[in-house]
C-alpha cells in the first residue's frame, strides 16, 4: 500500500482546513475535522480503506480525548496527528501484516500518533508565528484610519494571507511526509522486525498512551470521589459485559430516566404536602 500524489495533496488540503479559523470558527475546523475520530473517516475515504481509517482514528482519539489548547498552549498538534499520523499508521499496520482491529495495531497507531503529534507542535507554532506578520499588516491598516485602505487590507488579512501560513506549515509538510510514508514504513519493517526489542518497546508505550488520555479526562471532569463510580460503572459495562457504545448509551439513558423521575417526585412532594395542609384547614373551618 502506498500514497500517491493526489492522495497526499488531499490529505494536505484537509490538514489546512482542519486548522483554518474560517472553517466555521474552530468548531468545524479544529474541533471537528481536526479530531482523529472524524479525520480517520476522511483519511479512510482518501486512501480507499474506510474501515482501517475509522479504527485507527478511534484508537488515536482515545490518547487525545482530553486535549485542549488553553491560551494557545499546545502539547500536541491533532492536525498533524490526524492527517499525518493516521495515514502513516495505516501504512505501518498493512506493512506489518497486522489486523487493524487488534490490540497490537492500536498500540502501534497510538505510538506513531504521539510521535507525529509532538512534531506537529513545531508546525503549529510556525503557523502562529507567521500569522503575527499578517496581523501586523492589519493593525497598520487600521492605524491609517483610511477607510479605503482598511477595506482593502482587512479581507486579505482575514481570508487570504492565512492560507500562506497553512500552505507552508500544513499542506507542504503533510504532502511530503505522506508521500515519503511508504518508504519510511518499509525501513521500519526492514530494520524493526515485529519480534525485535524496538517494536516490543513501541507496542508497550503505545498500549499505555490511551490510559494517559483517559486519566487526563478524568482529572478534568471528576470533582468528587463518588464520581469515580460513574466511570467505573461504564468501564464495567464495556469490559465485563462486553457492551458496545450504543448499548452503554441505552443503559445510561435508562438510569437518567430514573434520576429524572426521582427529581420530579422530590419537586412534587412539597406541593402535595402544602395542598393537603390547606385542604385540612378548610375542612376544620367548615366544621
Amino acid at each position: 500500500m502506498a500514497i500517491n500524489a493526489l492522495q497526499a495533496a488531499l490529505l494536505g488540503l484537509f490538514a489546512c482546513l482542519a486548522s483554518l479559523p474560517g472553517m466555521g470558527g474552530t468548531t468545524i475546523g479544529n474541533y471537528t475535522l481536526g479530531r482523529p475520530l472524524v479525520g480517520g473517516l476522511v483519511v479512510g475515504l482518501i486512501l480507499g480503506d474506510v474501515q482501517s481509517g475509522i479504527i485507527v482514528g478511534a484508537a488515536i482519539q482515545v490518547v487525545y480525548i482530553a486535549l485542549v489548547t488553553p491560551g494557545g498552549t499546545v502539547s500536541a498538534d491533532v492536525r498533524a496527528v490526524t492527517y499525518i499520523g493516521i495515514p502513516l499508521s495505516i501504512l505501518a499496520i498493512h506493512a506489518q501484516g497486522l489486523d487493524p482491529s487488534s490490540a497490537a495495531a492500536a498500540s502501534l497507531a497510538a505510538a506513531l500518533g504521539a510521535a507525529v503529534g509532538t512534531l506537529g507542535t513545531v508546525l503549529f507554532y510556525g503557523t502562529a508565528t507567521l500569522n503575527l506578520v499578517w496581523q501586523s499588516i492589519g493593525w497598520k491598516a487600521m492605524e491609517t484610519r483610511d477607510w479605503n485602505t482598511i477595506k482593502r487590507q482587512i479581507p486579505l488579512v482575514d481570508f487570504v494571507y492565512p492560507w500562506i501560513s497553512h500552505v507552508l506549515f500544513s499542506f507542504i509538510p503533510t504532502f511530503i511526509i505522506c508521500m515519503a510514508g511508504s518508504q519510511m514504513v518499509q525501513l521500519m519493517k526492514d530494520y524493526m522486525p515485529m519480534d525485535g526489542l524496538a517494536m516490543k518497546t513501541l507496542f508497550t508505550v503505545g498500549s499505555l498512551l490511551p490510559a494517559v488520555g483517559i486519566a487526563i479526562l478524568c482529572k478534568q471532569v471528576i470533582n468528587k470521589p463518588l464520581d469515580w463510580l460513574t466511570f467505573a460503572f461504564g468501564f464495567t459495562l464495556a469490559a465485563c459485559l462486553h457492551l458496545n457504545l450504543i448499548a452503554c448509551a441505552v443503559v445510561a439513558a435508562f438510569f437518567a430516566l430514573i434520576k429524572y423521575q426521582i427529581e420530579e417526585a422530590k419537586v412534587a412532594r412539597p406541593a402535595i404536602s402544602g395542598g393537603a395542609g390547606a385542604s385540612d384547614d378548610e375542612e376544620e373551618e367548615d366544621i
